[in-house]
């Protein structure tokens, strides 16, 4: 009897262990897509057609920039980063090369990094974009770029 006690209670915990884990991959791959979407539909739509109306929608306003851009420390706040790109020919009206490319996203709870490769006039850039879920919407606090060699 003891033994038939046992084997019941450890397969209903391996169920629901199984089913808390199912539950947590299905739960990150929403997330994965709902970050993906805004790669693609706010982020690099945004930097392709210099929108800083559509990059606003994205970003946490207290977003900080950082990295090197050929060799050189780059260092921004959000309002500056925007600035620049309201300042300068977009890359869809430059008709220069543009493409973004997700590498990677990973998703723990309510934060996330996505890795991005960027080919934008004539830079590769390589990026990290931090994210936050924040009242149901997954918004960039921050971000670092490389520019690398191609």
């Amino acid at each position: 009897m003891k033994t038939l006690l046992l084997t019941a209670f450890l397969s209903r915990t391996l169920l629901v262990l199984k089913a808390q884990n199912s539950k947590k991959m299905e739960t990150n791959n929403q997330d994965s897509l709902a970050i993906t979407q805004v790669l693609e539909n706010y982020y690099f739509k945004g930097i392709y057609e210099g929108d800083i109306n559509t990059l606003k929608q994205i970003y946490n306003p207290g977003t900080l920039l950082f990295g090197d851009v050929k060799g050189q420390p780059y260092a921004k706040t959000l309002d500056e980063y925007l600035d620049g790109v309201a300042h300068r020919q977009s890359p869809k009206d430059s008709g220069k090369p543009f493409k973004g490319t997700i590498i990677s996203i990973d998703v723990v709870n309510s934060i996330a990094v996505a890795r991005v490769h960027v080919k934008m006039y004539d830079f590769n850039y390589d990026e990290f974009l931090s994210f936050h879920k924040m009242d149901n919407s997954w918004l960039i606090v921050n971000k670092m770029i490389s520019d690398v060699a191609q």
